[in-house]
C-alpha cells in the first residue's frame, strides 16, 4: 500500500500509520500510576498510627494544658494549687470543685510512681514534672515537665 505524503511529492510504502488506538501504555503513563499508588500508600500508612501511642501523646498534651490552666488559676486567685495523681485519675487541690477535669480520657493512661506538683501562686515555680505511661505499652513513657519559668511541655522519656 502506498500513501502520498501531501506536499512532498514522495510516495511512502509500508503499513499505514496508526495514531489512534495504539496498544499498550507509555512510560510516562506507567510512572504516573506508580506515583499515585505510592502517594496513596504513604497516606494510608501515616493515617494508621499506633492508637495507644497517639492516645498517650494526646493525654500528655491535655495534661500540659490542664497544668497551665491550674497554674493560671493559682496566680489569678493567689491561692496555692496542687495537682496530684489518684487511683481514678488526678485531682487539682485549691481550685473550685469541677473547674478542671479530674479523669484521663482513656483507661490506658497512668502516672509512673507517685506524683504531686505545686502550681503556684508565684509566677516562678520550682522545676518539676510527671511521667505518663501507657498500660498497653509500658516501655513508652512521656514526661510532662516545666523548668519553673516556661509552660509545661511534653518530652519523650524520663530525664537522664
Amino acid at each position: 500500500m502506498t500513501d502520498a505524503i501531501p506536499g512532498s511529492g514522495r510516495i511512502r510504502s509500508g503499513p499505514p500509520c496508526r495514531r489512534f488506538g495504539a496498544a499498550g501504555f507509555t512510560l510516562l503513563e506507567l510512572l504516573v500510576v506508580v506515583a499515585i499508588i505510592a502517594i496513596g500508600t504513604a497516606t494510608v500508612s501515616l493515617a494508621l498510627r499506633d492508637a495507644s501511642a497517639s492516645s498517650l501523646e494526646r493525654e500528655a498534651q491535655r495534661l500540659a494544658a490542664l497544668l497551665e490552666a491550674g497554674r493560671a488559676q493559682s496566680r489569678a486567685t493567689g491561692r496555692v494549687v496542687f495537682w496530684r495523681a489518684t487511683a481514678q485519675g488526678f485531682e487539682f487541690v485549691g481550685v473550685d470543685a469541677g473547674a478542671l477535669p479530674a479523669t484521663w480520657l482513656g483507661t490506658d493512661t497512668a502516672v509512673q510512681g507517685t506524683a504531686s506538683l505545686q502550681l503556684g501562686p508565684d509566677p516562678l515555680i520550682e522545676p518539676q514534672g510527671v511521667v505518663l505511661v501507657s498500660a498497653s505499652q509500658p516501655e513508652r513513657l512521656l514526661r510532662v515537665a516545666t523548668d519553673g519559668l516556661r509552660p509545661f511541655t511534653v518530652q519523650s522519656g524520663t530525664p537522664p
